[in-house]
């Protein structure tokens, strides 16, 4: 648990009586949330949500009547709520004394901006914690009965956010080093860039027929998975016309299912 907060002695920090509670929702299925991510929604007058996690079943995890339910979403590539806005917003209402709940998909700090979110909180003197969730990347293949790690088969994984293409200057991923590490390879926030992705692991020295698993929005009831290999990873996911949210995972844990 993360508590930063700023001595309350700084006298160009005003008073404030709320709070801010970063909640990870899970990988999807609204019942994957922790106990303690739902006691905070229940405690919550403010819910500042995202597209992802239980944001649409809240009403399953806390009395939603009376509280204030604002959609700060980043969908990909389309509208998206400027990250300064929302750390505007949980400081304004935690500054006039309300308990806030950033509530946010899978674990918030696996490529979910919330340490920005608690340094937002920190500068401002407002305190915050941290409520960790579920995060997609291992949750999800697990649901489907694909394992990252296995005794005698693979001992190490990486979680990669695929949200910019190999060779986008601005990507800080080195694409062929993970393909000789011989590990699991995880991507999230990946489907735009999957055949590009498939292509960089293949040119890094991966082999065209390592096992691979694509699962569309898992654990939910709307859950759509295809095992397929590096080689026709881009084909599948095309012919498929899998959509964002996706996680999918390359290793020869994919085949072990």
């Amino acid at each position: 648990m993360v508590s930063p907060t700023v001595p309350e002695d700084n006298p160009e920090v005003p008073a404030t009586r709320g709070r801010v509670t970063l909640v990870g929702g899970g990988p999807g299925a609204w019942d994957l949330i922790t106990v303690r991510g739902m006691h905070a929604l229940q405690d919550a007058d403010v819910i500042l949500t995202d597209h992802l996690g239980p944001t649409a079943e809240l009403d399953r995890l806390c009395d939603t009547a009376g509280k204030e339910i604002v959609d700060v979403a980043k969908l990909p590539y389309s509208r998206k709520v400027a990250q300064e806005t929302t750390n505007r917003l949980m400081v304004e209402h935690a500054r006039a004394g309300r308990n806030v709940v950033r509530l946010k998909g899978g674990d918030p700090f696996v490529f979910g901006r919330g340490s920005e979110e608690v340094r937002a909180c920190a500068r401002a003197g407002v305190a915050c914690t941290v409520v960790p969730g579920v995060t997609s990347a291992v949750a999800v293949p697990a649901a489907v009965g694909v394992p990252v790690t296995e005794r005698g088969v693979v001992h190490s994984f990486t979680v990669v956010s695929g949200h910019l293409a190999p060779g986008d200057a601005r990507s800080l991923v080195d694409w062929h080093a993970l393909a000789a590490a011989g590990g699991t390879v995880c991507v999230i926030m990946g489907v735009r860039h999957a055949a590009e992705i498939a292509a960089a692991l293949a040119e890094g020295g991966m082999a065209a027929g390592t096992p691979a698993c694509v699962i569309q929005e898992g654990t939910t009831a709307r859950e759509r998975v295809f095992y397929c290999t590096l080689g026709t990873l881009g084909e599948t996911m095309e012919r498929e016309r899998v959509a964002s949210p996706a996680v999918y995972v390359i290793g020869e844990v994919a085949a072990r299912r």
